[in-house]
């Protein structure tokens, strides 16, 4: 394929996943339970953290695993159908798409779940311990955001771990961009004001990390 093809099937690439991160489950499925608009509840965010705190934890959980299939559809979909190496593109914009999505403004989710989708659509086995590092962090800790930075933070060198470098240049470009997302909850963790898993502060936080 010649560097013009290449550049075309790129776009088209970023382009599809984009489209496929830009749809929002967590404002579809908090309408199907009956809670409303996520955006006027708790942070205003549409990821899964913030469906929670309507009280509807499957609408909490299908956004949650559609927000990740998304993210693994569009690597796939590009890998499989378009031309190999060009899932990068279509990581990126799965991502893109979630945190600013054309149909609601540009305002969006924070990526984890995506970014956690993607993983799996580049490489399982490093999904597979992006998740457990997020779930392993949880447990100790038990302060959401806080396990997903972590998980996050250490994508890259998983990748790296198993000599998938182009996809770990991808994976760190996504941290830094997810790290910005979170700036609120950093500063909150850096003030030691983040809240913890199941407290009952945890629905007024003002942000959520997906």
């Amino acid at each position: 394929m010649g560097e013009d093809a290449f550049i075309k099937t790129a776009a088209e690439a970023l382009l599809l996943g984009y489209l496929l991160g830009s749809i929002p489950s967590g404002l579809f499925f908090a309408h199907l339970s009956g809670a409303g608009d996520v955006r006027k509840i708790g942070s205003g965010n549409i990821g899964a953290t913030n469906v929670l705190r309507t009280g509807k934890k499957w609408a909490a959980a299908a956004t949650l695993v559609c927000d990740g299939l998304k993210g693994a559809a569009a690597v796939l979909v590009a890998r499989h159908f378009l031309f190999h190496e060009t899932e990068v593109f279509a990581g990126l914009g799965a991502v893109l798409g979630h945190m600013f999505p054309v149909w609601l403004r540009f305002k969006g989710g924070k990526g984890v779940a995506t970014f956690l989708g993607v993983c799996f659509g580049l490489y399982w086995p490093v999904g597979a311990l992006v998740a457990a590092t997020w779930l392993g962090a949880a447990f100790v800790w038990r302060i959401s955001s806080l396990s997903a930075l972590i998980a996050i933070a250490l994508s890259s060198a998983f990748f790296l771990l198993f000599h998938r470098d182009a996809y770990a240049t991808l994976a760190l470009i996504l941290s830094l961009l997810i790290y910005y997302m979170h700036r609120d909850n950093i500063r909150r963790l850096i003030r030691g004001e983040e809240p913890r898993i199941g407290s009952k502060t945890s629905g007024a936080a003002g942000a959520t990390q997906r």
